[in-house]
């Protein structure tokens, strides 16, 4: 197809890495063992609190929600990256490289606002526990679940809208596994500038401003807790919390890195890197974390028949 005189790029090239056989040979497996863990370890967390009705509270409600966005996560990348290392092929069409973009952005966003949900859970039970079933009612966690699927998918919906418009005649090599906006971006052949501009209010409202909102609970959080008399008072309050906070920490770490670093300073090698951490360890961590260091995970477990000694 001609536009401008150009010919319009109908697929691109994943740089992704290595042609060496032996190291293809062992990335698949590391990136299968990474999505079957992750695919695993998010339906268990979905089911689990599902089935088990002690764990029918807010935050088990919203640790559901996460394990959908990392389920949609982790499916949105690494299929696509098991076939180019199991064939060698390293196309991928237009349509498929924008699905990707689409789905990746939805589920970052989503995480990161949902991260603010959960702070805000977690402040609420612990700085006014009095008022939580008030404050924390069904319909009000309902609200703030539907509100942060609506507004990511709203925000990606116009991200991926403004780059569809955008048009791309060659190159066509992506220097990473898979497709997100910042390589993308760099391979157009018309201005982005739109689309520069779209993407830092997505990033100083997702990343930044919930970023913020999360210190500012736990800022209180930590303050309550500190108010706390007792050492035994002070470690079970602090235990209700931590699995966020390391959840938290480690996803700002790498999304930071892609999405909040200029377009033009993007580093493809360090790029892959970061793309490996929150597309396919951390949806595989998450879980792992929420159950081991979770007493009422455990407890559910034990009286699941599969998990009972």
């Amino acid at each position: 197809m001609l536009l401008n005189n150009r010919t319009q790029v109908t697929e691109f090239i994943l740089q992704g890495f290595s042609d060496s056989v032996p190291l293809r040979i062992l990335l698949f497996g590391t990136f299968f063992s990474l999505y079957t863990a992750a695919l695993s370890g998010n339906i268990m967390i979905i089911v689990l609190v599902t089935w088990c009705s002690i764990l029918h509270t807010p935050m088990y409600f919203f640790l559901v929600n996460l394990s959908m966005l990392d389920i949609m996560c982790t499916t949105s990348v690494l299929p696509k990256v098991l076939e180019t290392l199991f064939s060698g092929k390293k196309t991928i069409s237009y349509g498929g490289c924008m699905t990707q973009v689409y789905f990746l952005s939805w589920s970052v966003s989503g995480e990161l606002l949902l991260f603010t949900a959960m702070a805000y859970d977690r402040y609420v039970a612990i700085c006014h526990p009095l008022h939580y079933s008030t404050m924390m009612s069904k319909k009000i966690c309902v609200f703030l679940a539907f509100g942060v699927w609506s507004i990511c998918g709203l925000n990606t919906t116009i991200n991926t809208g403004l780059m569809i418009r955008l048009s791309f005649c060659g190159p066509n090599i992506i220097n990473q596994f898979f497709c997100e906006i910042p390589p993308v971006l760099l391979l157009s052949c018309t201005s982005t500038y739109l689309n520069n501009i779209m993407t830092v209010l997505a990033d100083v409202f997702f990343s930044v401003l919930n970023f913020l909102l999360t210190i500012v609970s736990y800022c209180f959080i930590i303050s309550n807790i500190l108010k706390i008399r007792t050492t035994e008072g002070k470690k079970r309050a602090f235990s209700t919390c931590s699995s966020h906070l390391i959840v938290v920490t480690m996803y700002y770490c790498t999304v930071f890195y892609a999405y909040i670093s200029p377009i033009s300073s993007y580093s493809p090698e360090s790029g892959k890197l970061v793309g490996v951490l929150y597309t396919a360890v951390s949806p595989t961590l998450n879980p792992l974390i929420y159950t081991l260091r979770n007493k009422d995970v455990r407890e559910a477990l034990r009286k699941v028949p599969l998990f009972r000694k």
